[in-house]
């Protein structure tokens, strides 16, 4: 009996183990099939550009194909159900922005929890943004600014990518913090934005850094500082919001996501290969030519970062009452 009790023991462990297995082999081989990267924007935008670099490395870097699906819509919503939905296996990525965070206290009702339903695997980079102001305000500095929205409340139109957007997060939180009332006029995109402040349209866009630097430099636009806590290496003279109005910081990051119960190695072997992506001399000056510095960190600092940045930008979103579009 006993001898036959042993045996149905040993049996049981291997049957037991056998599920593992293929598991374990299958992260380690990872990837043996092309891998999706979605972008919950539309092509040609700083989502869209950053995955295309980081899949190009990726694809280099682990020998299989990492392509990018663009899937715009909702704020990047219908993007993320998509990953949010899929198996957990490493073959489809996100990659995850600032509007991740912000549509958790934007929208009320979502099929998806982003925190609790995404596994974080690694920023990539922060890119500065910078408030630029059409030239015909009188204010040359973000004291003069503040000075001069707050003799003309409600008359500052503030133009922004759109709700919920990286730039009109920016400005929310200046407006909270430097005590103004600037009127917000969404637009699609950062573009048409553009394309209205430079016209007269209106007076003040909280941009991301890239793009806009042709313009400070020819005085079409004013720039007065970088929103980011350090100076900025793509507009190096200009000073920080935070050395005029105390504790404000924000900017636009990028990062690698997976849905939740990815398999830690996959996500691990991700890890490793991002933070050597921007780590390299190459990469690195690929990403700074479109304003990118690099946000090394392991999954649990990405995840950190992007709980900060929900409950930050929730605090924003309930306290001024921004509705989704």
């Amino acid at each position: 009996m006993k001898l036959l009790r042993r045996k149905f023991l040993k049996l049981a462990g291997a049957v037991a183990a056998i599920p593992v297995l293929p598991q374990l082999a299958s992260a380690l081989d990872y990837p043996t099939r092309p891998v999706r990267i979605i972008a919950g924007f539309a092509a040609g935008g700083g989502v869209d550009i950053t995955a295309r670099l980081m899949g190009q490395w990726l694809t280099e870097r682990l020998g299989q194909s990492f392509v990018i699906e663009n899937r715009p819509g909702a704020g990047g919503n219908i993007g993320t159900e998509a990953v949010v939905g899929a198996v957990p296996d490493g073959y489809t990525l996100l990659l995850a922005t600032v509007p991740n965070a912000v549509n958790a206290s934007l929208y009320e009702k979502l099929n998806f929890n982003f925190i609790r339903d995404i596994a974080p695997v690694a920023g990539i980079i922060r890119v500065p943004m910078v408030i630029l102001l059409n030239p015909s305000v009188p204010a040359k500095t973000v004291p003069e600014f503040i000075s001069y929205a707050k003799a003309n409340p409600g008359k500052v139109n503030m133009a922004s990518a759109g709700n919920g957007s990286a730039p009109h997060m920016a400005g929310e939180l200046f407006k909270m913090m430097a005590g103004v009332n600037l009127v917000h006029v969404p637009y699609r995109g950062q573009g048409p934005a553009l394309t209205d402040l430079l016209g007269g349209e209106v007076q003040v866009l909280f941009a991301t850094a890239p793009g806009t630097t042709e313009y400070i430099g020819t005085g079409q636009l004013r720039a007065l500082a970088v929103t980011t806590a350090a100076r900025a290496e793509v507009l190096p003279e200009l000073p920080t919001v935070g050395d005029f109005v105390p504790g404000y910081e924000t900017s636009q990051w990028y990062g690698i996501c997976a849905p939740r119960n990815t398999p830690a190695e996959i996500v691990d072997k991700l890890n490793k290969e991002i933070n050597a992506a921007i780590a390299d001399p190459r990469m690195k000056a690929r990403f700074a030519a479109i304003g990118g510095e690099p946000l090394p960190g392991s999954p649990a600092e990405f995840g950190n970062l992007i709980s900060e940045e929900t409950e930050k930008w929730g605090q924003v979103v309930r306290a001024a009452g921004i509705k989704p579009e």
